[in-house]
């Protein structure tokens, strides 16, 4: 074979003396092939170095053995299980996962859903920064199944796989209240996402019930380093202006709220102000002061998302379907110490 040139089936056949249907059999119907034939076109196929095109092969057959997922983002470990759950349950049915990280913006969104519809992906798994719909309409009725993750009912009426945030975020404020916090501070930034917004959503709804204070804080993204910024400037607050508990919208800001917490010991946690994430990523418990967080099982919905993708592949008369979650509290250090 010369550099940089692959080869075709032509060439294998004519190698194994034998014709392209025959090499075809081999490839994808070995069972049917006589066993002298058969060796012969395997033994083509190692000497000269022959790979098969999928893509073409993709083409041809209508369905494709890699499944494209989109997510918000990569560097948050709760997507990194999502991801990882997929791709457990894409194994156990021989197929690929290719996976795109968004960073929360909408145009590299539409980047990877038109591109992985372009490379004709069995279906896409999409965690959506909002703002495509109308493309992911399109790549639906065009025959690509999307299924929508960490998402509501579906309005347009394909499957989804979602938590019940609402819920989250009234968990977390309610185990505050319990144990005796009545300022509690809500660090919720990004709340265009729907996530953010429902578990803002059942913290306040939870406030009220018990006749809590709420406030809201922001910040610039749901990254450590924001989470950090908004815990040193309540850490420059009088001490009587200090919240006595803040609830963080993801575990990455609260590992951030911890660190300004814990630099030059100026704020007790849980003594003098209680702390609270959200995702339960494997990190927060071995903080410095171990997390309590409210618990997605990110590995279960990824799992679930490419079972429900998969009837809608196998079947184009099955029905949509809608799995929602009810995270639950893992009480740890950070309110209970």
């Amino acid at each position: 074979m010369a550099a940089g040139r692959l080869v075709s089936m032509k060439e294998v056949a004519a190698a194994a003396q034998v014709s392209v249907g025959t090499v075809s059999n081999v490839l994808n119907r070995p069972e049917i092939v006589s066993p002298d034939r058969r060796e012969r076109v395997e033994a083509a196929i190692a000497e000269l170095g022959y790979v098969r095109n999928d893509a073409a092969r993709q083409l041809k057959v209508g369905t494709s053995r890699t499944v494209g997922a989109i997510v918000l983002d990569s560097g948050n470990p709760f997507y990194a299980q999502l991801v990882s759950g997929i791709e457990t349950a894409a194994e156990a049915s021989s197929l690929a996962v290719i996976a795109g990280s968004t960073g929360n913006r909408e145009q590299r969104e539409r980047l990877y859903l038109s591109l992985f519809e372009e490379q004709r992906v069995r279906g896409i798994l999409l965690a959506s920064a909002g703002g495509t719909r109308d493309l992911v309409d399109g790549i639906r009725r065009r025959g690509t199944p999307v299924v929508l993750v960490e998402s509501g009912a579906d309005a347009a009426g394909g499957s989804s796989v979602s938590v019940d945030d609402v819920a989250g975020g009234a968990i977390a404020v309610q185990h505050l209240v319990e144990i005796g916090r009545r300022r509690i501070g809500v660090l919720a930034p990004r709340r265009d996402l729907r996530q953010v917004a429902d578990r803002l959503r059942g913290a306040k709804r939870a406030a009220a019930e018990a006749g809590a204070e709420i406030e809201v804080l922001d910040a610039d993204d749901l990254s450590v380093l924001a989470g950090r910024t908004v815990g040193e400037e309540i850490v420059a607050r009088p001490r009587k202006e200090r919240p006595d508990a803040v609830f963080c919208v993801n575990d990455l800001l609260a590992v951030g709220v911890l660190q300004a917490f814990a630099f030059r010991h100026q704020v007790a946690v849980p003594e003098e102000i209680a702390l609270v994430g959200y995702d339960d990523i494997a990190f927060a418990r071995s903080t410095v002061v171990p997390l309590t967080s409210v618990a997605q099982p990110a590995d279960l919905m990824g799992r679930t998302a490419l079972a429900l993708l998969e009837e809608q592949v196998l079947s184009d008369d099955a029905p949509p379907r809608q799995v929602s979650f009810t995270p639950t509290l893992v009480e740890r250090e950070s309110t209970s110490g």
